[in-house]
């Protein structure tokens, strides 16, 4: 991992050296027994709680870290270094706090948040559904008014946490309008509530990924998070600071098949000297180097754009797309470095290049991130060509 990183206050230097204590003496060791066995990890998610990362990025008032969106993914990007499945997991909590933290009124907020940043539960985010890909206003989820509460019937798939979150951020349609989809906080033990068998995934196997299903299951109306019809606005505001952290754990993911990689290159030797000091070899850790330097400096634009209250909806799709592009590239390389070594189990980089693949895919496949960007380029067009002639 890096020696030294630039954060902002000392407070922020010693969190992030708490949290790689942490990663290094209980994540690591833990990991590739974990993921062999496919086993969700609940027990770490409570260690992390503990120590206030599950909460990190929200106010204090209500039991968050109070920290910038900066140095809480440079924590997730620890823990994601040491175990992705746990990082990614992390990422989708502070998700799934998102809508109540930022869309809540102040009695939901005091009366929600407390529990859902303290540590003791474990969120999920329900947003995609079988057969909507990623066009989300698509979505067949559906919430009935009755009365002072309001009943929903529906799937949706890819949820992390699935069967094991203690609460669920639930986004339903409320009316025929396309746009019609509103945002709900739901109780995991809320009747009717089921969650399918987990899906059988080529990685992040400690990560439970399962379809929740909503039969009939009703919500008290105080736990409608906005306005009726403000569902879709909610869930893209969040996918927003969703993807930061998806670069945040994908950057973290390949800085750790290149530490892998550096390590056996600088000893083995072939020829008679250190593989790493033939320049073939150099050059390709070098390129793999710049990948993981780049990765989080997009990110860390990102977040401090964020942070600053400026617009970074398509910073935060570059830097999803920059690192997980990257991830990609760099753990495949990894492979390559230790040769037929690197291919077998032994070694722990085939299990980074099979978690590497699935952050291209997950909140928002990069050709919808390139869609966001190219969509940006065209909205700022008009405005850069006035200034230009201005």
């Amino acid at each position: 991992m890096p020696a030294s990183r630039l954060l902002p206050t000392e407070e922020a230097r010693d969190l992030i050296k708490l949290i790689r204590d942490i990663a290094d003496n209980e994540l690591r060791p833990r990991a590739a027994e974990a993921e062999a066995e496919e086993r969700f990890p609940r027990e770490v998610f409570r260690l992390l709680g503990n120590v206030g990362l599950l909460g990190l990025p929200y106010a204090e008032e209500h039991g968050g870290g109070g920290q910038p969106y900066e140095v809480y993914l440079q924590a997730l990007e620890e823990v994601a270094a040491a175990w992705c499945s746990v990082g990614v997991g992390v990422s989708v909590h502070v998700l799934s706090c998102f809508g109540t933290a930022g869309f809540g009124t102040a009695v939901q907020r005091a009366q929600f948040l407390p529990g859902m940043l303290g540590g003791g539960q474990l969120g999920a985010y329900c947003l995609s559904e079988p057969h909507g890909g990623s066009d989300p206003a698509a979505m067949r989820t559906r919430a009935r008014r009755t009365g002072g509460e309001y009943v929903i019937d529906g799937v949706k798939a890819w949820t992390t946490h699935g069967g094991h979150a203690d609460f669920y951020q639930v986004m339903a349609r409320t009316s025929e309008e396309r746009n019609g989809i509103s945002c709900f906080l739901v109780q995991a033990d809320a009747p009717g509530l089921t969650a399918d068998p987990p899906e059988r995934k080529m990685g992040l196997t400690g990560s439970v990924t399962a379809s929740v299903r909503f039969d009939g299951v009703r919500v008290p109306v105080e736990r409608r998070i906005g306005d009726e019809g403000a569902g879709l606005r909610i869930a893209l505001a969040g996918l927003d600071s969703g993807r930061l952290g998806i670069a945040a754990c994908a950057t973290g993911l390949a800085q750790a098949p290149l530490d892998a990689a550096v390590g056996y290159a600088t000893q083995r030797e072939a020829s008679g000297k250190r593989i790493i000091d033939h320049e073939g070899l150099a050059f390709l850790l070098a390129d793999m180097a710049a990948a993981v330097d780049s990765a989080r400096a997009s990110y860390l634009y990102a977040a401090r754009r964020r942070d600053q209250g400026l617009p970074f909806s398509r910073e935060a799709s570059i830097a999803k797309m920059i690192a997980t592009d990257n991830a990609m590239r760099v753990t495949t390389d990894a492979v390559q470095v230790p040769g037929g070594y690197g291919y077998t189990r032994d070694f722990p980089v085939e299990r980074y290049m099979r978690e590497a693949k699935v952050t291209q895919i997950f909140e928002g496949t990069n050709q919808i991130q390139r869609m966001i960007i190219g969509r940006a380029l065209a909205a700022d067009k008009g405005g850069a060509l006035d200034a230009v002639t201005a």
